[in-house]
C-alpha cells in the first residue's frame, strides 16, 4: 500500500492509503480539491474515514460524494457529522482495501474523536502531533491523559499520520520543557532541515514520539519537574502535570 500526504490549507495533510490501481482510503479530506487532483492523476477513493466534526476535516466530503456517489464515509457517532454513511467507535473494525483499520476512542480535541490504525499507520487526526497533541476545545486533562496512555499502548513501530505540519513549532515548546532530551532535539534538527527542503515531516514513528512527546510522558520526572516549576508548586498526579501542560503549550509563546 502507498502512503501520500496531500496538503490542504495552511497546513493540514488530507492522508492517502492506495493500492497499485489507485484504489484508496482518503482521510479527513477537509478540502475536496487536492483529493480530485489526485483523482485526475489516477487515485480511486473508495472509503472516506473522519476523525472528527471540524471543517477542515470533514468540509471536502459533500464535493467528494458528488463525484462518488454511494462511496463509504466511516466518522465518529457525532451528529456534527452529517455525511457518515457508517459510524464507528472504541474497538470497533473496518475494513477497506484488504487492510483492517481498527478505532480507538481518542476524546480531549473533541469528545467524540477517533483514531484509526493498521498494522502499520495511526490516523491519528487532531489527537495526536508530532512533538504534541491537539488543543481541549471539548474534553478534559482527564480525557487527555487517557487518549494519550491509550495511543501510547499501541504498536511502537506505527507511523503516525497526523492531520497537520505542525512539528517544528511543536519542537520549540516541547525543548523548552525538556531541554536535555536529545531526542527532542534530533527530532527538531531533522525538521527544520525536512522544512527547508519543503518535505513533511510526517509520518513519524510512534517509537520517536514516545521518546520526545512531552504529552505522551506526563508519568516521566523530567516532564513533572518541568511542569511543577512552571506552575510553581508541586504536581499532585498525572492528571495535575497534564493540564499544566496542556494550559502552558496554548499559552507558550517562543
Amino acid at each position: 500500500m502507498r502512503l501520500t500526504a496531500l496538503p490542504a490549507f495552511a497546513d493540514n495533510y488530507i492522508w492517502c492509503l492506495s493500492a497499485d490501481d489507485g484504489a484508496a482510503v482518503v482521510v479527513d479530506p477537509g478540502d475536496a480539491a487536492p483529493v480530485l487532483a489526485a483523482v485526475d492523476a489516477g487515485l480511486r477513493p473508495q472509503a472516506i474515514l473522519l476523525t472528527h466534526h471540524h471543517d477542515d476535516h470533514i468540509g471536502g466530503v459533500p464535493a467528494l460524494q458528488q463525484r462518488f456517489p454511494g462511496i463509504r464515509v466511516i466518522a465518529p457517532r457525532e451528529t456534527r457529522i452529517p455525511t457518515a454513511t457508517e459510524r464507528v467507535t472504541e474497538g470497533e473494525r473496518v475494513q477497506a482495501l484488504g487492510q483492517m483499520f481498527h478505532v480507538v476512542s481518542v476524546p480531549g480535541h473533541t469528545l467524540s474523536h477517533v483514531a484509526f490504525h493498521t498494522d502499520e499507520h495511526l490516523f491519528s487526526g487532531d489527537a495526536l502531533f508530532s512533538l504534541g497533541c491537539g488543543r481541549l476545545f471539548e474534553g478534559t486533562p482527564s480525557q487527555l491523559l487517557a487518549t494519550m496512555r491509550s495511543l501510547a499502548s499501541l504498536p511502537a513501530q506505527l507511523l503516525v499520520c497526523c492531520a497537520h505540519e505542525y512539528t517544528v513549532s511543536n519542537a520549540v515548546f516541547a525543548r523548552h520543557v525538556d531541554p536535555a532530551n536529545a531526542a527532542i532535539r534530533q527530532r527538531q534538527e531533522e525538521a527544520l532541515a525536512m522544512r527547508r527542503d519543503d518535505r513533511s515531516t510526517l509520518p513519524v514513528t510512534l517509537a520517536q514520539e514516545l521518546d520526545g512527546n512531552p504529552f505522551l510522558r506526563t508519568h516521566t520526572a523530567p516532564i513533572r519537574a518541568a511542569v511543577s516549576a512552571h506552575l510553581g508548586r508541586e504536581v499532585t498526579d498525572d492528571v495535575d502535570v497534564m493540564a499544566g501542560l496542556r494550559h502552558w503549550k496554548d499559552g507558550f509563546r517562543a
